[in-house]
């Protein structure tokens, strides 16, 4: 494996470039060294599918086994992407022993500039307890990025293509939930039944409802959990009855007030940690949109990484509506084509991103998350 190092990062490892060779660029990454909140960081961004993986608060002695620790950083990032262990393996293996050399023309080294731009979007979000910040590999390598004059493609998409094509085979394979996600309404029955990969992080899930839902991610959510177990689809005990044990929260700020719950940042969280429980995915706290998430049971050898809708019922209402009263008068006012506001509501619902429910569309922004 080729490292092709900035000088700032050569100079940081203290080692002698070896001679530059032709090499297979699935193999290869330029490497570059930041540093973010006062602690060192290196970027590597691998040349085919410029996939993204960053090393944040390296220390002397991490320097000292900076090989080690990339190979141990790709294979972590590559099986939270939910790629098998054994083509994990092989691409480690046709890799060979990494030696690191200088940058390799103008071109690479702009592309790596661009590779670090998300790094910097995503400062806030740098896991201190680690050295792999996976939720940030995975996160900006899901950005399109320009690909020749009139191009773009997605990393992580082009990375999975690259290990298909070097092992001539499927790349995935993991347990994963059946999950039913109910939206609390007490006139409308809207539903949707999904399977998601059993790495999915709180964040991903959090994506997951907004895309089968039709929500467009304007406000802020929170999931809480139950210490209860789950109860039958059909006698589901009503939430007031339930003891919530922790509230995962999708920003610092709500961090400062207190509450009866405890609270943490929903941020590196999975959800496999938490079940089997029920949670309640609350989404606008101005119109308290709740979702009832539950397990109806887990799947073995799932052969994707990203999640899928299997069925579901109902259109979402639009944002901002008010809740379920405004979402009445709103359908009230569809169904009288003679209702004065009736033209300016059908407009207004478009603009809110009110639509039917589309399975396909779904699943095709699912996929690509």
């Amino acid at each position: 494996m080729l490292i092709q190092c900035t000088k700032k990062l050569l100079s940081e490892l203290k080692v002698e470039p070896a001679r530059s060779s032709e090499i297979d660029e699935r193999f290869s990454w330029h490497a570059n060294l930041l540093t973010l909140n006062r602690r060192k960081t290196v970027v590597l961004m691998n040349d085919s599918s410029r996939y993204i993986i960053v090393l944040h608060g390296l220390k002397a002695k991490d320097i000292k086994r900076i090989d080690e620790i990339i190979i141990q950083a790709i294979r972590e990032t590559f099986r939270e992407e939910g790629i098998k262990d054994e083509v994990i393996e092989t691409y480690l293996s046709k890799s060979k022993e990494i030696s690191f050399t200088t940058t390799k023309n103008r071109s690479y080294v702009a592309r790596l500039n661009k590779a670090c731009d998300p790094v910097y979007l995503y400062e806030g979000e740098l896991n201190q307890q680690s050295l792999n910040q996976i939720a940030l590999n995975k996160n900006a390598s899901r950005l399109y990025v320009g690909h020749g004059t009139k191009d773009y493609i997605k990393p992580n998409q082009a990375l999975y293509q690259d290990l298909e094509n070097l092992t001539r085979g499927p790349i995935f394979q993991s347990d994963a939930f059946l999950l039913h996600i109910k939206l609390n309404m007490e006139i409308h029955s809207i539903w949707r039944r999904a399977i998601v990969p059993k790495q999915i992080t709180f964040p991903e899930l959090h994506e997951t409802i907004q895309i089968m839902f039709g929500w467009q991610d304007y406000h802020l959510h929170d999931f809480t959990i139950f210490a209860s177990s789950p109860s039958s689809l059909n006698k589901r005990k009503r939430m007031d009855d339930r003891q919530p044990i922790v509230n995962l929260v999708c920003d610092t700020e709500a961090l400062n007030y207190e509450g009866e719950i405890s609270m943490k940042l929903e941020t590196d969280e999975k959800l496999l940690d938490y079940l089997p429980v029920e949670i309640l995915y609350t989404y606008d706290f101005g119109d308290s949109w709740e979702h009832e998430i539950s397990l109806e049971k887990v799947i073995d050898n799932y052969e994707w990484n990203y999640p899928v809708c299997l069925e579901g019922e109902g259109n979402t209402p639009p944002e901002d509506v008010g809740g379920e009263p405004g979402f009445q008068n709103f359908l009230s006012i569809l169904e009288d084509p003679n209702h004065p506001d009736h033209e300016f509501m059908k407009d207004w619902g478009k603009r809110q991103g009110y639509q039917k429910f589309d399975i396909e569309m779904i699943n095709r922004r699912l996929k690509y998350m």
